[in-house]
């Protein structure tokens, strides 16, 4: 538990800490933030506000890691190391698009196709390590199975569409918090939450994980069969301080936005936990803000080329639609941020509940 405080409290340190540093720097260069055109008219204030703040988060993580593991003379695990290379690559992938919009000076980056090459890479490269490293009890960091809370036997999958599934997660996941960073606070205060839900399954999974002997010695104990439970509560609970960190310089108004490069950061890695917990399914419940987010646009894109021009809602993402119908950009947010809490709650719920109920 010390080392899952430690990297909590370092990775928020180091995010309040480097988040002006970064400020500065990327003020200094002019590398600003460009608005849509189409977008809220109150937005256009915010043309020129530095971007690229995910910077800040995936270091501020990767620090904490490192030094919360060199504090306990501990090497990283393999899960550890696993997701970090897919922070840190999906974070490379959303700087390049964000640096694609500042020397271009548009608000449009990568095409689809660049960004779809790039998750594919990267998430394929992440999905097919997960699924084929096993310790030396043969588990390995990614199971082919989907699951919900644990993973559903009768629908294990060929490790080839495992991996296709893995992806696919990845990519969702990723786009959907994309999606979701359109006001000051929204994406960030999001995931914190999320993230810490994150760092309570796997905490719990641990106390309860087949690997410990007291935990195999008890007959009536439905230990959860997954790799590395401890390391990923120290990462889940860094990467929700480095967002909480962050969001003191992000909230409304934003002295810096986190970009591409932390939304796609922070959104494969959610999707990476899910996969590594046995938890994918039960993502959607913990994350449903995200899910109703790229749901509105998936909705009216759909609706708009089915009537030829009509719309569901004023503007998609559907925060914006409720900005253009007259919210205050801090409400949509803390209402927002609330609808967020709630679903944790509820997912936490289900996830203690199946525990109670089949113990």
């Amino acid at each position: 538990m010390i080392n899952i405080l430690t990297a909590g409290a370092l990775s928020l340190l180091f995010s309040l800490i480097g988040t002006p540093l970064l400020i500065k720097f990327l003020t200094r260069r002019q590398y600003g933030q460009f608005i849509r055109e189409d977008g809220p008219t109150s937005h256009h204030v915010k043309r020129g506000t530095p971007t690229m703040g995910g910077l800040v988060i995936i270091a501020a993580v990767v620090l904490a890691y490192t030094v919360t593991h060199l504090l306990r003379w501990q090497p990283p695990t393999v899960s550890g190391l696993l997701l970090i290379g897919l922070a840190v690559g999906m974070g490379f992938l959303g700087f390049l698009d964000d640096w694609s919009k500042i020397s271009k000076e548009r608000s449009l980056g990568l095409t689809p196709r660049g960004k779809l090459i790039g998750q594919a890479l990267i998430g394929g490269g992440f999905a097919v390590a997960a699924l084929t490293l096993p310790n030396s009890r043969g588990i390995t960091p990614a199971s082919p199975a989907i699951s919900f809370l644990r993973d559903i036997p009768w629908l294990t999958l060929p490790v080839v569409l495992a991996a296709v599934f893995i992806l696919f997660l990845i990519a969702a996941w990723s786009n959907a918090v994309n999606l979701t960073d359109g006001l000051d606070g929204l994406a960030a205060g999001s995931a914190t939450l999320v993230f810490a839900a994150y760092t309570i399954v796997n905490i719990w999974q641990f106390n309860q994980w087949c690997s410990r002997p007291s935990v195999v010695r008890s007959m009536a104990a439905r230990c959860y069969e997954v790799r590395d439970p401890n390391d990923l509560a120290v990462l889940a609970i860094a990467f929700a301080g480095a967002c909480f960190g962050f969001l003191w310089w992000n909230a409304k108004p934003a002295k810096i936005f986190m970009g591409d490069t932390g939304s796609m950061a922070i959104g494969a890695t959610l999707a990476g936990l899910s996969v590594m917990t046995r938890t994918e399914l039960l993502l959607v419940i913990l994350g449903l803000l995200f899910v109703i987010e790229v749901g509105s646009v998936a909705l009216q894109v759909s609706y708009f080329k089915a009537t030829k021009g009509k719309r569901i809602f004023k503007m998609s993402p559907i925060h914006h639609h409720f900005e253009l119908k007259g919210w205050d950009e801090v409400t949509v947010v803390i209402r927002f941020w609330i609808i967020c809490g709630l679903c944790v709650a509820a997912g936490m719920g289900v996830f203690y509940a199946e525990w109670v109920t089949g113990s």
